[in-house]
This record gives structure tokens, C-alpha cells and sequence, in this order.
């Protein structure tokens, strides 16, 4: 392990003002976006549009990072160069989906992430195509009785071991253990739900002696249940969120960079920037967003070359945006 490389990679992520683009929907689920705005998923389709995106003038002062899926990481752009390549040349750090999806855990009906074996031939192959970090997603459903001790467990072993073998193969390892915002459960509930999950996550790290200075967190809010006929307002969640993580993420993570999972646009920007203006917290606390960024450039886009413009300017924005409330400089008003 090149502890010296980790840790420049993670720098280099962890600029102040920027986050990652998460652009890894496997093909299924690429498909299904492309379907949402009545586009065909064809492999140059999906070239064209994470083009537009990489291509977005100025993007690089916001976006740090961009996490691929194995078919962009190898896909060329139009003129040639590789898509990976493009976003080298404009000082954004190019990474890698490796997990392979979920399947259900032996004797019940929750999921665990799959994906450890081949892992570190796969990583070198990544990594000849210019992968310098990577991600690897556990999800875990909030209901009365999950998510179990048993699959709280192993999701942390998965993705600490998962860990280990990045950091062993000089890749930076994003580690993402999503507490889903489906049902209606309180916030209170997602709060000691978030807490179970991080203290375990931990515990596996240290077994697995991954080093946390080499790795980015990059977990759920603490925030209600999308049914929920109640759910609590922007300070709330900043505030949940923040006393959990003070209780079970290590000073010695450098990088909290949040997935937006379902929240609108909007919602996971605001959040962000309650965050960033509340008591100093002692990690960067950042974005790692797919939808959240991509949704509204997504349906500029709506698959027609003449529309790249529309498309880099809704990113941009967006982009924008999150960066602004990295550093707590954000306002609704700006929408």
C-alpha cells in the first residue's frame, strides 16, 4: 500500500468548493433514465450524454471527482480520447463503480452487496484505464425489525474488506453504506438506524486495518422516511446528521462527501449548506451526487445533440450550486 498515494488522491477529491459527480448507473438503470425522457439506451447514447457532462466548460471549478461505470471508464469520446482522459485533462479525478450488486442475505429478505471476488484484477485493470479511486454501495431498509443485526454485520465486513483490497491496490476506496429514505419512519428513527450502521462500518475498518486518511465516506443524511406525513424541516436534518456522525466517524476521515439518495435537487443543496453553517465539524463535508446533479441536465438533454448546450448549462449550475454550499455560501434564492 502507497499510503502517500491514498492520501494525494484523497486531496486532491477533498477540495474545498468541490465534490464528485456520481455517473456509475450500471446499464439496467441507465436504461431506465434514457426511458424517462423517451430515449433509447444505446451504448452511444450513453456515451453522448456523460460527454456533454465531462465536457461542460468550467465544471472542473466545482467537480473533483467523477465515479464511472465500467463501460464509461473504457468508452472513447467522440474525437477519440478516452472519456476517462477528458476528465484527466481538466484536473478531475477519475474513479470506479466495482461492486456488483446487491443479493439477499441467507435466510432473509434483506440485501448485501456482492463484488469481492476478482476484485483486485479488476482494480488493476481499472486502474490501466485511469481509475484512482473507487465505490462500493451496502444499502440498508429501515422497516420495525431491519435493518437486522446480521445484515448491519455484513455489509460492514463487505465493504471494509472491500476497502482493504483497494488500498492494497493504490486506489482509494469510497465507502457507502446507504440507509434508504423509503418508508415512513421518523427521523429518530433513521438517526438510530445511522448510528448502528457507522459504528459497525468503523469496527470493520479497524479490523481490517484500512487507513482512514486514504478513504472517503460517503453516507446517507439522517432525515425521514419519504412517506413520512411529517418530515423534519432542513436545520433538523443538518443537525441529526451532524451529532450522529460526531458520535461514530473518526477525526481522521478527511472527507464526507453525501449521497443524495432521492432527495430532489434542491432538498440535498440546502441540506448541505445547513450543514456547512452550523459549528465547525472536523471533516470536510462535501457531495458525492448522482441524480441531484444529473436530473435537470438529464431532461435539458432529452437525447438530441442540439440540446449539449441546455444539458452542460442545468449541470453547471447544479454544480455550482453544491459547490457554493461546500463552503456555506448557498441561498435558496439562487435556485
Amino acid at each position: 500500500m502507497d499510503a502517500q498515494a491514498l492520501k494525494q488522491t484523497i486531496k486532491e477529491i477533498a477540495t474545498k468548493g468541490k465534490g464528485i459527480l456520481a455517473a456509475d448507473e450500471s446499464t439496467p438503470t441507465m436504461g431506465k433514465r434514457l426511458a424517462g425522457i423517451n430515449v433509447e439506451s444505446t451504448e452511444e447514447k450513453r456515451r453522448d450524454y456523460r460527454q456533454a457532462l465531462f465536457t461542460t466548460s468550467g465544471c472542473e471549478e466545482f467537480i473533483s471527482g467523477v465515479i464511472l461505470f465500467e463501460e464509461t471508464l473504457k468508452q472513447k469520446a467522440r474525437d477519440g480520447t478516452p472519456l476517462s482522459g477528458v476528465l484527466t485533462k481538466k484536473g478531475i479525478v477519475p474513479g470506479i463503480k466495482v461492486d456488483k450488486g446487491l443479493v439477499e442475505l441467507e435466510g432473509t429478505s434483506e440485501k448485501v452487496t456482492q463484488g469481492l471476488e476478482g476484485l483486485g484484477d479488476r482494480l488493476d485493470d481499472y486502474k490501466q484505464h485511469g481509475a484512482r479511486f473507487a465505490k462500493w454501495r451496502a444499502v440498508y431498509s429501515i422497516s420495525d425489525s431491519t435493518p437486522s443485526d446480521a445484515v448491519i454485520k455484513e455489509n460492514a465486513s463487505r465493504l471494509a474488506k472491500y476497502a482493504k483490497v483497494c488500498q492494497e491496490h493504490d486506489v482509494a476506496p469510497i465507502v457507502e453504506p446507504e440507509v434508504l429514505i423509503n418508508g415512513d419512519h421518523s427521523i429518530e428513527r433513521c438517526a438510530e438506524v445511522t448510528e448502528a450502521v457507522l459504528k459497525e462500518v468503523f469496527v470493520a475498518l479497524d479490523k481490517e486495518g484500512v487507513l482512514l486518511e486514504g478513504m472517503i465516506l460517503k453516507p446517507s443524511m439522517v432525515i425521514s422516511g419519504k412517506e413520512n406525513d411529517s418530515r423534519a424541516g432542513v436545520e433538523e436534518v443538518a443537525k441529526q446528521t451532524l451529532e450522529i456522525f460526531k458520535k461514530t466517524i473518526p477525526e481522521s476521515v478527511q472527507t464526507i462527501n453525501f449521497l443524495s439518495g432521492g432527495q430532489t435537487p434542491e432538498e440535498s443543496t440546502a441540506h448541505l449548506q445547513a450543514m456547512n453553517k452550523m459549528d465547525d465539524a472536523p471533516w470536510y463535508l462535501s457531495f458525492s451526487y448522482g441524480r441531484a446533479l444529473q436530473e435537470p441536465a438529464l431532461k435539458a438533454w432529452a437525447g438530441k445533440a442540439e440540446n449539449e448546450k441546455a444539458c452542460q448549462d442545468a449541470f453547471f449550475k447544479r454544480a455550482k450550486l453544491n459547490g457554493l454550499a461546500t463552503k456555506g455560501e448557498y441561498s435558496t434564492d439562487m435556485e
